[in-house]
């Protein structure tokens, strides 16, 4: 009997060339299960209720007909009619009987799916997996419904013919028609997958991508605890992980981002199918995942991708299911498919939304594309109120509806109170290219129906403002861009946006501010975390600890912070070079942080105070600057980003140069050793005087200009009174600049700059370059530009070093 002429057809005898017969999903699991859980990928067992048996169940039960004359005269415009049309069938579905010998097949498959498992009746996820062509460029997520926990023949029956009809829900008839579907023969086949115990455990979703900008080198893990429904419905906001795919390769268990989720019910099995339950005590504030677990399931996306890559012949992203059994502790995987909005798309070009206002927000939350768009609010609480919507409205709601697919269509932008970034609403707007911003959690009390609002999803985080924001958008073509010397680098604080700006055809980073990482992700004083047992403000060891409650060392919460901020920087530019500076806080920026006020003096001038390399070796700094070290330590050594080289701001004298290289030794980061550079940052006129003593312990300059400036012409650069004096292209400072530079070319020593200057004034860059500075680092937003004034210069046979 050939694999077309039957009614069942076990994951054992599936391959992607199945999709006729079983459907994307379904074949996808027969080809992991023959192919990959040999090598070690778990895959829970299954068997597909084919095509055949479809078209047989629709012709003996006398819908064919009805069927196709109903959906011939569908109009996903109207939403009354879509929601009639799509009522009408899926009644005549439910109300069908299967044919017996069908039914009889099915049932003696699920008893042996059983015998398999040592049940008499085991418990088995429904899922619907449509058969139709073209599949790999639409996601069809969430178009079709599962249902989970189905245990005995009655049920089993009960959610096969649910799942049926779920194929002419609203969503999937407007998705189809949308996407080109309308007039192709569909059916649906359904898998019956063993269930895993993920109720008493975790499930969740991996993306082998960075979903917004589609960067390719790191794994995107989403997990929560219990059963995943909850997270690709957008119902709870998951723990969130990244691993970095070139190291994983290498064995490093490069996590370079670890996210507490904010989860506070879960789904878990009921008498009768599933239902909602708190967490545990055992669970709340804790991660779903270990860190073990965490590189297993990277590993397993890596070798999904590779497969399929390889079989495809190219790359071929993947968005992958997942599941934790909280009895055995074990991994499976229960579904992969096509990433779909960035899979076979070349980077040629670079977009930049810039929005400038002064207003705050009214609204954030996590940001799903990277557009600036304005518009009226249309405020939807449920879906009879859909027909309300018109189009090029913004839709606002609790949470946005996969099967609200013909409003999300017509809809210029999307704001939910709840969603996270891999949830089946999320990754629907991304394949339209819609903007969005989910997990506001008060969207729906905030906005008013008519309102205008702006939506912003052009940083780190979806904003939303009251009005219409004036925005500029710049565009980049990315094939043309030449190579100049000097090297431009850019200069990033926060990690947010890296993976995007990583498209920008820069050398590497040429500075990278711990400052932004402390002040954002961090927010503690790092000599709070050092000594929290001693602290004596009941208050303020209450807000650390609830900022630190996976932690039982809040050392190590510090070290770990930073090193997956600048973690992500060295990933996302990985393998150019990331030069970090250590922290340059002042003491009137330090007392800003919880806990700063007991840990640090008042200074009437802290920018000429106890800043830089003087905090490093002091007694009463040193703990907190040994912390530093070993975040770095962890980027390069546990990471495996062997591109950060380090950076020491604001070293007055040899001396100081000299102790600050000894505490980074015996915090393990040697200067030499593995290949760690160490910079000192060149921005007080000793620095450059005693320019060859200062390069025989360091391995270059990095000129910074702002406050190379300041000390030159002296004048405090927080004051407004005498800020008109302080610009970079004065003589003097030129002067002093040149010469840094003759001496780290003299020296062979690096030597570049990433003070502003280059980045406010073309005619600075040109000087620089003029100089034969090896790298000029500068902000993201000109970085292109800069690159093209250095070429054209050269092409104009200016005196530029090549």
């Amino acid at each position: 009997m050939t694999k077309s002429s039957k009614n069942i057809l076990w994951l054992k005898e599936l391959s992607q060339s199945d999709v006729k017969l079983v459907g994307s999903k379904n074949a996808n699991l027969g080809e992991l299960y023959n192919h990959l859980r040999p090598k070690g990928v778990n895959i829970p067992n299954a068997f597909a209720i084919t095509s055949r048996a479809y078209f047989s169940f629709i012709k003996e039960a006398g819908l064919e007909e009805k069927i196709s004359k109903i959906v011939s005269q569908l109009q996903v415009k109207d939403i009354g009619k879509l929601q009639k049309t799509g009522k009408a069938i899926r009644a005549m579905i439910l109300n069908a009987s299967w044919p017996k010998h069908i039914t009889e097949e099915i049932l003696e498959a699920y008893h042996q799916l059983s015998r398999e498992y040592g049940e008499e009746r085991t418990d088995v996820a429904v899922r619907a997996s449509a058969t139709m062509e073209g599949l790999a460029k639409f996601s069809f997520a969430g178009q079709q419904e599962s249902y989970l926990n189905i245990r005995g023949d009655q049920a089993l029956r009960r959610a096969i013919q649910k799942c049926l009809a779920s194929l002419f829900t609203d969503q999937a008839l407007v998705y189809r028609k949308e996407a080109g579907f309308s007039k192709t023969k569909i059916a649906l086949s359904i898998g019956i997958q063993k269930m895993i115990r993920s109720d008493i455990g975790s499930a969740g979703v991996m993306f082998t991508l960075d979903t917004e900008s589609g960067f390719p080198n790191v794994v995107l893990i989403n997990s929560a605890f219990g059963l995943g429904e909850f997270l690709v419905r957008g119902k709870v906001v998951p723990d969130e992980f990244w691993v970095f795919k070139p190291s994983l390769k290498k064995k490093y268990p490069a996590i370079i981002k670890k996210q507490l989720g904010n989860q506070k019910e879960k789904l878990v099995y009921g008498k009768s199918g599933v239902k909602k339950a708190n967490l545990l005590k055992k669970e709340i504030g804790r991660f779903s995942l270990s860190d073990e677990e965490i590189l297993t399931l990277a590993k397993w996306g890596v070798q999904i991708e590779d497969y399929y890559s390889r079989i495809q012949g190219s790359w071929n992203p993947r968005d992958i299911e997942w599941a934790k059994d909280g009895r055995t502790n074990k991994l499976f995987i229960v579904e992969t498919r096509p990433e779909t909005v960035h899979r076979g798309k070349e980077i040629t070009s670079y977009s930049e939304y810039r929005l400038k206002t002064e207003k705050l927000p009214v609204l954030q939350g996590v940001a799903i594309g990277e557009k600036v768009v304005s518009g009226r609010v249309r405020v939807i609480n449920r879906i009879s109120e859909l027909n309300t919507f018109k189009p090029g409205e913004i839709l606002v709601t609790r949470l946005i509806d996969p099967g609200w697919i013909s409003v999300i269509r017509s809809s210029s932008a999307l704001i939910a109170d709840k969603g996270s970034k891999t949830c089946h609403a999320a990754i629907i707007s991304r394949e339209l290219g819609i903007p969005c911003v989910i997990g506001t959690q008060k969207a729906t009390q905030v906005l008013k129906t008519g309102q205008v609002v702006t939506v912003d999803c052009s940083g780190s985080g979806g904003r939303v403002f009251m009005g219409k924001i004036p925005f500029q958008v710049k565009k980049y073509g990315l094939k043309k861009i030449p190579k100049v010397k000097p090297k431009v680098f850019i200069n990033i604080g926060a990690p947010g946006l890296v993976f995007k700006t990583s498209f920008l055809p820069v050398a590497g980073v040429g500075l990278v501010r711990e400052e932004f990482v402390i002040a954002n992700d961090i927010r503690i004083h790092p000599l709070a975390l050092y000594h929290f047992r001693q602290l004596k403000d009941k208050a303020l060891k209450q807000k650390i600890g609830k900022l630190t409650s996976v932690y039982s060392d809040k050392k190590q919460f510090f070290i770990d912070r930073l090193a997956e901020g600048v973690g992500q920087i060295a990933a996302a530019f990985w393998p150019r070079s990331v030069i970090v500076r250590f922290s340059d806080f002042k003491t009137n920026e330090y007392r800003q942080l919880l806990g700063g006020e007991i840990f640090e003096p008042e200074e009437d001038n802290p920018m000429l105070g106890w800043r830089g390399a003087s905090r490093y070796y002091s007694p009463q700094f040193r703990p907190a600057f040994g912390m530093e070290c070993r975040a770095i330590k962890k980027v390069r050594e546990k990471f495996g980003l062997t591109n950060v080289m380090t950076m020491i701001p604001f070293c007055r004298t040899v001396e100081e140069g000299k102790k600050v290289l000894k505490e980074m030794e015996k915090a393990g980061l040697k200067k030499g050793r593995g290949g760690v550079k160490v910079y000192i940052m060149a921005e007080i006129p000793s620095n450059i005087l005693l320019a060859d003593e200062f390069l025989k312990i360091f391995d270059g300059f990095s000129i910074g200009s702002n406050d190379l400036t300041q000390m030159t012409l002296g004048l405090d650069r927080d004051s407004a009174l005498v800020a008109g004096i302080g610009d970079e292209r004065n003589e003097a400072v030129k002067k002093l600049i040149a010469e840094a530079i003759r001496h780290c070319r003299r020296q062979k020593k690096y030597s570049g700059i990433c003070g502003e200057a280059p980045s406010n004034y073309a005619s600075f860059a040109l000087f620089l370059a003029r100089e034969g500075i090896e790298s000029i680092s500068v902000s993201p937003q000109v970085a292109i530009k800069t690159i093209s004034l250095l070429a054209k210069a050269k092409n104009c046979k200016e005196n530029i070093i090549s």
